[in-house]
């Protein structure tokens, strides 16, 4: 018989295993030790059809360090979208909304996707004895859609708690009119994040230009107001 080793670093399985591996990895690494990755995240998309969900279309992260707080609420709001509408959705933007890559954040519902494929493709190679042969590449292609559709079902109820999610720990921390960092290049209604010190604590949260001005990476920024869901902030630029 073979061993869980030989299964999950099979010639169709170690794809997805060392995928596996390197998300396990980048979320212990990134919440255990606070570390910052750099990530460039710039989606426009803008409706012109009608779909079940209100959607914001019209998000960006550039130029900035991104840490898990960033990851944990990178995700496409709602009101942004109200009276934009002007082009179609394409095939690929429509999968990303349906499937929850938009909505969750984005690493979330990958991850959850790359896991599921995963044990789905492992499993069924396992009951076909044919992690070693040209029809378990098969199962795993196969497997594709299948995985999408469980982790649609999966993170549906996760929209709720990261939507109800306090951005500033247990203990909310008022941080109206505070001044801080941009941690990215932000312009018109792009999200980006930022760095507010208050309280005796660095705050990562969320940001949008209050009047669309382009705030550029490490200026000087004033929180102005809290959007109505409360997962982002205003701010503009501050001068000493």
């Amino acid at each position: 018989m073979n061993s869980i080793t030989d299964i999950i670093f099979s010639s169709v399985n170690s794809t997805l295993t060392i995928l596996v591996i390197i998300l396990l990895i980048y979320w212990v690494v990134t919440m255990v030790s606070g570390i910052d990755f750099d990530l460039d995240i710039d989606v426009d998309i803008d409706v012109d059809v009608d779909i079940d969900a209100d959607i914001d279309i019209d998000t960006g992260i550039e130029g900035g360090n991104v840490d898990f707080h960033d990851v944990a609420n990178t995700e496409v709001n709602k009101e942004d979208i109200l009276g934009k509408r002007r082009k179609p959705l394409k095939w690929w933007q429509i999968v990303l909304i349906y499937f929850n890559f938009v909505g969750l954040p984005f690493m979330f519902t990958f991850t959850c996707w790359i896991f599921i494929w995963w044990i789905f493709t492992a499993a069924s190679t396992v009951i076909t004895h044919s992690f070693n042969n040209s029809f378990g590449f098969v199962l795993m292609l196969a497997g594709f859609f299948p995985s999408l559709i469980i982790t649609k079902i999966f993170t549906t109820p996760f929209k709720s708690f990261f939507k109800n999610l306090n951005q500033d720990g247990d203990k909310p921390t008022d941080i109206i009119g505070r001044t801080g960092v941009c941690l990215s290049n932000i312009s018109d209604t792009k999200l980006g994040s930022a760095e507010v010190f208050a309280d005796g604590n660095h705050l990562s949260i969320n940001i949008k230009s209050l009047n669309g001005e382009a705030i550029k990476f490490r200026e000087s920024i004033l929180i102005i107001k809290q959007s109505q869901d409360k997962t982002f902030y205003y701010a503009q630029k501050y001068t000493n």
